[in-house]
């Protein structure tokens, strides 16, 4: 099977640190988009850690999943310093543009819009996330020059 193979790669590149989980799961989600049975039962096999543990791991933080998505993910902040800052307005702007509510993707397969509980930038809020890149002190206006420069780039298909 090949994915264990690529499921073993990664966890060998963990072997000296002590909790290894988190940083083995960011690598696995990477590299097959997402961390379906198939490839938590293969770190399960290869770390000797219980599945049960593994799956709760996967399921406990929102930056995991469990299910394909789109290829990029949108996050947009819903805590209380974002929400008093704006953040709902943002967020329908988003979802008025990707034509997504929260928890869905692009018929594209492009983006998928999600809440976030925080993203520890409370002095910058509203604040959202696109992949990797963070974006704060969003007006509705801002968010939408961010998501149209990002298509521009070349970022994505969308």
């Amino acid at each position: 099977m090949a994915e264990l193979a690529k499921v073993e790669k990664i966890v060998a590149a963990y072997k000296d640190i002590k909790t290894p989980l988190i940083y083995i799961l960011k690598d696995v989600q990477k590299e097959f988009g997402h961390l379906s049975e198939d490839v938590l039962t293969g770190v399960a096999r290869t770390t000797n850690i219980p599945l049960a543990e593994i799956y709760g791991v996967a399921t406990f933080y929102s930056l995991f999943t469990t299910k394909p998505k789109g290829r990029h993910i949108v996050r947009c902040c819903n805590n209380a310093p974002c929400h008093v800052n704006g953040s709902k307005q943002v967020l329908n702007k988003i979802k008025e543009y990707l034509g997504v509510e929260t928890g869905e993707t692009t018929p594209c397969g492009t983006f998928t819009l999600e809440f976030t509980s925080c993203l520890g930038l409370c002095a910058v809020a509203p604040v959202m996330m696109i992949d990797d890149e963070v974006y704060g002190n969003l007006t509705p206006e801002k968010a939408m020059a961010i998501l149209k420069d990002y298509k521009m780039k070349g970022r994505s298909h969308a």
